[in-house]
């Protein structure tokens, strides 16, 4: 993970078609996150974006894909938020999950 000017980067792997969107925890320092919707036409992007940012509790406009449009790793640009602001939404939203393994950084 790294930080912006005005929020941060997050490595991302993208597992779509999953039972419901969740948040896997971290590995490698990669955020593992499944999404429900399939990989076609955009719609796994879209739902992640809205998935963040419902999670973090920041707007849709603020999250957006950098690299990775049409694969499963991506890096993710969350605006106005600190790397520590996310790590404490992303724990406690998925009950301390997206906190394991190797901590980003």
């Amino acid at each position: 993970m790294s930080v912006l000017e005005s929020g941060v980067k997050i490595p991302l792997r993208a597992y779509p078609n999953a039972v419901r969107d969740e948040v896997v925890g971290f590995a490698d320092g990669v955020l593992r996150v499944k999404i429900a919707a399939p990989p076609v036409k955009g719609k796994a992007n879209e739902q992640l974006i809205a998935f963040l940012g419902q999670l973090l509790g920041v707007s849709r406009s603020r999250v957006s894909i950098i690299k990775g449009h049409t694969s499963r790793n991506k890096l993710i640009a969350i605006d106005g938020l600190s790397r520590d602001d996310v790590m404490k939404r992303l724990s406690s939203s998925s009950g301390g999950g997206a906190t394991r393994g190797q901590y980003p950084g």
